[in-house]
């Protein structure tokens, strides 16, 4: 291994111990377990190289938002044990693309990207879970559902060839506390396994506000700058 590597390697390791204490730490607080919080690595702009390092570490979950990056990154780390999340906004035209190697999709926030995401598992005899964005401010703008749009959403999702209704995601609203937002995603996701039972994951938390959505139940936390760093300018 050369010095380089060793020192990223280094690098990524302190970050995630760091990230493991955060999470250990917040679940203590909230009287949960730790393994009932799944962490994605979320590598959007960071090299296939921190992915093998991240998996040589444990990490077994991995995100990313952009199609054109995830997708060549996918296929250059598709001989690791990992879960690929796709974790952004996602145009129904990358549809295809994406299905061919995301497990899991975070970001569904309305019914022509379910109808799209369906046909193309069908298509590539693939079965892809998929969780409903919700707008927790009710503004869609930043991508998701209102919330008064999701039973109807996660119906669709649940009926659709190819598509596993997983459960539920969303992004603290922008200038606001998170845990307030947080609380009422968990009231969302209750109401959703009212007629879902198995829709049980609740997606929420970043590097910032990881410990507020853990003490509202979270089951998936997205981190990418307390693990790897700040980010560059991702260049098409």
């Amino acid at each position: 291994m050369n010095d380089t590597l060793k020192t990223r390697r280094d690098e990524i390791a302190a970050g995630l111990a760091e990230v493991e204490r955060r999470i250990t730490a917040a679940c203590e607080a909230a009287g949960r377990a730790r393994r009932e919080i799944t962490l994605v690595a979320v590598t959007k702009t960071y090299p296939a190289s921190d992915v093998t390092i991240l998996t040589e570490l444990g990490v077994r979950d991995v995100g990313e938002n952009r199609d054109q990056e995830a997708a060549p990154k996918a296929a250059e780390c598709s001989g690791l044990p990992l879960t690929w999340h796709f974790v952004g906004q996602l145009q129904t035209n990358k549809a295809r693309s994406v299905v061919s190697y995301a497990d899991v999709v975070h970001s569904v926030d309305r019914p022509r990207l379910a109808e799209a995401l369906s046909r193309e598992a069908v298509r590539a005899g693939r079965e892809v879970v998929c969780l409903v964005q919700v707008a927790l401010d009710d503004d869609p703008a930043r991508g998701g559902v209102v919330s008064a749009g999701l039973p109807a959403l996660a119906e669709a999702i649940a009926e659709a060839p190819g598509l596993v209704l997983g459960g539920v995601m969303a992004v603290a609203p922008l200038g606001a506390e998170p845990g307030p937002a947080f609380a009422r995603l968990r009231e969302l996701s209750s109401a959703l396994r009212g007629d879902h039972p198995g829709a049980a994951v609740i997606s929420a938390g970043m590097s910032a506000d990881l410990a507020e959505a853990i003490a509202h139940g979270a089951t998936h936390v997205r981190v990418g700058t307390a693990l790897l760093g700040r980010r560059k300018p991702f260049v098409r």
